[in-house]
């Protein structure tokens, strides 16, 4: 358990609806940000006359649009707004978060202040210096966030907690964007004044917010504490990842003090250098292990003392465990792939099948097929590779046109959330004569290739029954217990809606 606050940030036009997202607020939150700048001019005079009083504590936020606010508010504009507010707010428990330009000429009431100062752009490399100069100047709690554009960048963020222990300070440490997450779930156990959330999902006032229901259902913020074990996906964009709600769920299910949250890295070498070996890391999260998804699966076996024989053969892992200082790797795409597929298609003995793509999934997904005795063709963009990973596990080349496939693989990202979402190995004229289509893409659940195999009339299998049984033995690699499988598949049909 620790001690961290959860203040949820509101933005909003009118003062009626501000007033709304505050009742819907204030169950899930220990703060309340007010982001009254988000306000037309016209309503900020009726939000300070008119707020509810609650339960909670207000944070009242003015941002001017260099730091991250929604219109230029230049000082003159924002001394006066302060003056007028703190005199509307005495009977309310609120705190101040104003800028590094502004010293108050007047008093705040007995409330506290937070000092904030932002980074969008560029950066210092070290924010220590910046910490220790703000709090000579200022008795308050110093909040300083910046941009992350790769997991390490976060570090320099995650050191301000090192900084204000030395000081006996409080501080508020903020590295935003998708990389920058997990600072957010995991701060406050480690000494950070207060985390903020979003009240929905697409009402986040800052990249990289996680809304508050996920932040204490999924992430259990408010139980972690600094022996809690951390897990993570590690990918180039976690962005998609279902991940943490399913491993999360199983964690919470087996009444275990571990947690699973988002590592998007760009540069593995960098991330493990300074963020995992025992002998060269900056920092120490108490990381218990990893999943390794696209396009880390192979570039992390360089990193590891030992694999099991699986992932050796395969020559991509996507499971490491953390035990004793060393990194043991493991595949679990291989046996999570093969199981749904047997339930489904029955016995495999001499079936064709056709794999798309020549990245790590693809290479688990051969392995798993020819040790059960299927005729592979191995189809992607680039031939070099298709022809390099056919040899090694003595499948064919081949093309969607002519290979007379029962079974059609999908490995790539094609059809994927985001960018790729309208993309598709196939369409419904291309599956004459296949009895079955794969895809292993899980978000969304039903992918355009999915769509065209209904089309056609194709018996489908999604990405969701191998996430979740990759997943289950991922847990048991983890803890060494068996996994709790329902609770880990409810969570994950809760996220997709399903």
């Amino acid at each position: 358990m620790n001690k961290g606050k959860i203040c949820i940030s509101i933005c909003a036009k009118t003062a009626a609806e501000l007033f709304q997202k505050v009742s819907l607020a204030e169950p899930l939150a220990d703060v309340i940000e007010l982001r009254l700048d988000c306000l037309a001019p016209s309503e900020v005079d009726t939000a300070l006359e008119d707020l509810p009083k609650i339960s909670k504590q207000y944070l009242i936020t003015y941002r001017p649009s260099e730091e991250g606010g929604i219109r230029v508010l230049p000082l003159s504009a924002r001394l006066m707004f302060w003056k007028r507010a703190i005199r509307a707010l005495g009977d309310h428990d609120f705190i101040v978060d104003h800028e590094t330009d502004i010293e108050f000429p007047f008093g705040v009431n007995g409330s506290r202040t937070i000092r904030s100062i932002h980074y969008f752009a560029d950066s210092p490399p070290d924010f220590r210096p910046v910490y220790f100069e703000m709090s000579e100047a200022f008795d308050g709690i110093i909040k300083i966030a910046a941009n992350c554009s790769d997991i390490t960048d976060a570090i320099k963020i995650w050191k301000l907690m090192e900084a204000a222990r030395i000081e006996g300070g409080e501080v508020i440490p903020i590295a935003m964007g998708e990389p920058g997450k997990w600072t957010r779930i995991l701060g406050p156990a480690h000494g950070a004044y207060m985390t903020y959330a979003a009240l929905e999902a697409t009402e986040a006032t800052a990249p990289g917010q996680i809304t508050a229901a996920d932040m204490i259902d999924v992430f259990r913020f408010r139980e972690l504490d600094r022996e809690t074990k951390v897990y993570g996906i590690v990918a180039g964009d976690t962005s998609y990842s279902i991940s943490p709600w399913m491993h999360n769920a199983g964690f919470k299910a087996a009444r275990q003090n571990r947690v699973f949250v988002p590592l998007q890295v760009a540069n593995v070498d960098e991330f493990i250098r300074r963020m995992i070996k025992e002998d060269t890391r900056e920092i120490d999260l108490s990381c218990g292990g990893f999943s390794v998804t696209n396009p880390h699966k192979r570039s992390i076996i360089s990193h590891l003392d030992e694999m099991d024989e699986t992932a050796a053969a395969i020559g991509a892992v996507n499971t490491v465990k953390i035990e004793g200082g060393k990194l043991y790797g493991h595949n679990t795409d291989a046996p999570g792939f093969i199981e749904p597929l047997k339930k489904v298609f029955g016995d495999l003995k001499d079936a064709r099948a056709c794999i798309v793509g020549a990245g790590g999934a693809a290479r688990a997904c051969v392995y798993a097929l020819r040790r059960e005795g299927v005729q592979v063709s191995v189809l992607a963009r680039d031939p070099s590779k298709a022809s390099a990973l056919a040899d090694e596990f003595q499948a064919t080349v081949g093309d969607l046109g002519d290979s007379g496939c029962d079974i059609l693989v999908n490995c790539t990202p094609l059809g994927t959330k985001g960018g790729e979402e309208d993309g598709t190995i196939a369409t419904a004229a291309d599956l004459n004569g296949v009895k079955l289509v794969y895809d292993l893409v899980y978000n969304p659940t039903e992918t355009r290739l999915i769509r065209e195999a209904k089309k056609a009339g194709v018996p489908t299998l999604g990405g969701m029954e191998m996430l979740i049984a990759q997943g289950a033995k991922q847990f048991e690699i983890w803890t060494g217990q068996s996994a709790p499988v329902e609770a880990m598949s409810s969570a994950v049909k809760k996220k997709l809606n399903l």
